[in-house]
């Protein structure tokens, strides 16, 4: 049972983890002192969160880092808007911070300007309450993750069953290190909308796409910057929104290196293409524990716990 004790005046610290340029941003965070029964905080957290099919009666916050927190009060995507249709339904993650929200439709009207779009198909947000998945995605716990479909949503009226069995396309070629005869200037664009947005903390995507983005624009390159390439992201690119403003309980990632990065993308191409030989000295991959509660910040705990 969760117990929630008096606020005493104590703040609890917590701070990012993880290395790397694209790591979330060491930082201070305050919260209320929460106990947490014992018990309870030795639980996957996948299953506490995974189980919960409606949002928390709190003001909307997100909390911890992105692949280690969770969604107070977070707002649904409605499954069918003018410029955009929420895919997979019965994942029942199309649930994010109301800034996401917003963000997904602003962006989706924007697709739909696009020649051969109508909007988007929109993939995976959160869960009601964010927290670790049951299945899939090591992020999208906080409400500020968003996956969008390469495929062009030309028919926003597909039903339920639909859109469970619809497929994305794939863009890439020869493993991501190119793009395929499936990309257009179109898909450029919307990504660039995408990266365009003040709100937007970084996109990834597959390393060809970011390749032939910088060898395809003629005009302003700065947006480039947060185009970030990494692993899959082929049948969609995922965006990530900074933290909002006031958003204390929220660990923001640190900015990408200064530049559009280009040089960056072509040595993941350069890479795909030419791989290192292995090391055999190198030790073994170590395997991943599956994230507690108590991995998670103290609030989450009072997510759950709330109606």
């Amino acid at each position: 049972m969760i117990r929630t004790l008096l606020f005493l005046g104590m703040i609890a610290v917590l701070t990012g983890c993880g290395g790397g340029r694209d790591a979330p941003r060491r930082a201070a965070v305050s919260e209320p002192a929460v106990t947490v029964d014992p018990v309870l905080s030795t639980k996957e957290a996948k299953q506490l969160f995974g189980a919960k099919r409606d949002a928390s009666d709190q003001s909307s916050a997100p909390i911890g880092s992105y692949a280690r927190g969770c969604l107070a009060g977070g707002a649904q995507l409605p499954e069918t808007g003018p410029t955009w249709q929420a895919m997979r339904l019965s994942r029942n993650r199309n649930w994010g911070h109301p800034e996401l929200i917003d963000y997904v439709q602003d962006l989706s009207r924007k697709a739909a300007a696009q020649p051969g779009w109508n909007g988007l198909y929109v993939g995976d947000l959160s869960q009601p309450r964010g927290g670790p998945m049951l299945t899939g995605h090591r992020s999208h716990q906080i409400g500020l993750d968003a996956d969008i479909w390469m495929l062009p949503a030309r028919n926003l009226s597909l039903s339920v069953a639909q859109r469970e069995n619809i497929s994305s396309i794939s863009l890439r070629r020869s493993n991501g290190a190119f793009t395929n005869d499936k990309w257009t200037r179109e898909h450029h664009e919307i990504l660039k909308a995408a990266a365009s947005d003040p709100r937007v903390a970084r996109i990834f995507v597959f390393p060809g796409a970011k390749v032939r983005m910088c060898k395809d624009e003629t005009g302003n390159r700065a947006y480039l910057r947060k185009i970030r390439p990494w692993w899959g992201h082929h049948y969609h690119f995922h965006v990530r929104l900074n933290c909002p403003r006031g958003a204390q309980g929220c660990v923001d990632q640190s900015a990408p290196p200064p530049g559009d990065g280009c040089d960056e993308a072509q040595g993941w191409v350069d890479r795909i293409l030419n791989p290192p030989p292995p090391d055999p000295n190198a030790p073994p991959p170590t395997p991943r524990r599956e994230l507690t509660l108590g991995d998670l910040p103290n609030q989450c705990a009072n997510v759950l716990a709330a109606r």
